[in-house]
């Protein structure tokens, strides 16, 4: 999972991109970069870690400029190295950059298409960089200096009978403005904010609504489906929809993990949805599991605490804090590599005694992945002295992988994965297992915005909607980003491109 941002303004943007980007950490904490466009220079800065420590002043004093975009990025396709981080650019036609959010399922096809019908070549594995040389390609065919936002609009057209995935893109083009558009399922989030100032409207694409808001701008709408908006440097915004095959499928998992609590998405506030979830969990337990002696409800911070707050008040159980989290240390599940992951989880996270001491508890998560993480907090809640300890998850078992853009791409990580919900119970060392179902988790997103029918939900069911994804298409992936794959993937490399200003 990726954030991306992109601003039009009347004024130096280098600040509030930092900005913006910060309230997307959450997306990704592997790499970060900001790209700024100063008359026909780029400029570039990008490193690999979080953004408060990849820019320091001197970087940002030279990202000067009223035209910009930012990205945050953990790795799923590719490795993690510096060379990988985004914004990528190429120089031909005009001068293009771009930062991309998911994934591309037909990338291998689309690389070598390119090098055969354009002489482009892909110089990593990034499937972001195959995106941004399609566009580049499709802009050129246009043959003329003075690109309308018609001819943009085509572009984008042309490329979405071209791609297909998951894809929320921003991307500038020197002499001309900034191009934003979003997959024809519409997959991944893209939000438009604006700004009133005195010298006129400043524009903002965006991850998460949250940016948009903590950067002073205000929230207009989400980019559509298959929409594309352009806004040209003298801040003129156009907008149109390029896919006559669009199809409204956002991920569930952003409602459950991913976003903000503080996002809206699609129309959906992400915190209601998860006091949804929390409502709905409650009730099952109430239905099905009225049997168990549960003294207390814990939450994992931070995603589940909103959760199991709702739950206790259905349950009528009480609500504690049994963990403190130390905010320094990332979020385990988008670590790259299972050794690290197990290595942060007792870091990250310490039991308060007394809240466990001699009680039944019921431990409450937004979702259980590969087991890592709550077989080790199961452990500790019985080393703080918890009686029995049981588990609940606010979404149902992860069967499947996900191809859209989610670090969770091989079935034999998933501890889902051909068990049962008793088996999986064993292996993590509870006393009892309650998963979410998915029509529950299905209703408590729509809840808050019923016109959203169909969701992406293939890591619950193995339903793909992009209609392209075979048993071959998975053993690959699994061959490319397992963690043993991963293992050779630590090195840092220089990427010196474009005045990427180092240190």
């Amino acid at each position: 999972m990726c954030g991306v941002v992109g601003i039009v303004g009347n004024q130096p943007v280098n600040q509030a991109l930092y900005d913006g980007l910060t309230m997307l950490q959450h997306r990704g904490q592997d790499a970060a970069g900001i790209m700024t466009i100063e008359g026909q220079t780029l400029r570039l800065r990008k490193s690999n870690g979080l953004v408060r420590d990849v820019f320091h002043t001197r970087h940002m004093r030279r990202l000067s400029g009223n035209l910009g975009i930012g990205h945050v990025r953990y790795p799923t396709a590719g490795s993690s190295s510096s060379a990988e981080a985004q914004p990528f650019y190429v120089n031909s036609p005009f001068g293009i950059a771009m930062a991309h959010n998911g994934n591309l399922t037909n990338a291998e096809e689309l690389q070598q298409s390119l090098f055969h019908k354009a002489r482009r070549h892909i110089n990593t594995s990034s499937d972001s960089e195959i995106l941004l040389n399609i566009l580049a390609h499709e802009l050129l065919q246009t043959d003329r200096l003075a690109v309308t936002e018609e001819d943009m609009f085509a572009v984008v057209s042309r490329l979405h009978q071209q791609v297909r995935g998951a894809y929320a893109v921003v991307a500038m083009i020197i002499g001309h403005g900034l191009l934003a558009f979003r997959d024809p399922h519409g997959i991944r989030p893209l939000a438009l904010g604006k700004r009133e100032t005195p010298q006129g409207t400043e524009y903002m694409v965006a991850s998460e609504s949250v940016a948009i808001d903590g950067t002073g701008f205000v929230y207009m709408r989400d980019v559509e489906p298959g929409e594309a908006i352009y806004i040209t440097e003298d801040g003129q915004l156009f907008s149109q929809q390029c896919s006559d095959k669009s199809v409204h499928n956002p991920c569930i998992f952003e409602y459950v993990y991913f976003a903000r609590p503080d996002s809206f998405l699609d129309g959906v506030s992400v915190y209601a949805s998860r006091i949804n979830m929390g409502r709905k969990l409650g009730e099952k337990i109430q239905r099905e599991y009225a049997d168990l002696d549960i003294d207390v409800i814990i939450p994992i911070p931070e995603t589940a605490c909103d959760i199991a707050l709702e739950m206790s008040r259905i349950l009528n159980i009480p609500y504690r804090q049994g963990f403190v989290k130390n905010r320094y240390i990332g979020r385990t599940f988008i670590m790259p590599g299972q050794t690290q992951r197990r290595k942060s989880v007792r870091r990250k996270l310490n039991a308060i005694s007394a809240e466990f001491k001699g009680k039944n508890v019921l431990l409450v998560d937004d979702s259980i992945v590969r087991g890592t993480t709550s077989e080790q907090i199961i452990e500790m809640a019985r080393e703080a002295g918890a009686k029995k300890v049981y588990f609940a998850s606010a979404a149902p078992e992860i069967r499947f992988p996900n191809v859209y853009g989610i670090d969770m791409p091989s079935a034999n990580e998933l501890i889902g994965y051909g068990r049962e919900v008793a088996e999986i119970s064993a292996l993590i060392k509870a006393d009892g297992l309650i998963y979410q179902d998915l029509a529950d988790l299905i209703a408590a997103v729509r809840e808050e915005n019923p016109s959203l029918s169909t969701f992406e939900t293939s890591v619950f069911n193995g339903e793909y909607v992009t209609g392209d994804i075979n048993q071959d298409y998975l053993d690959r992936l699994d061959a490319a980003r397992n963690d043993t794959a991963r293992q050779g993937d630590d090195q840092d490399e220089t990427n010196p491109e474009l005045h990427n200003e180092g240190d």
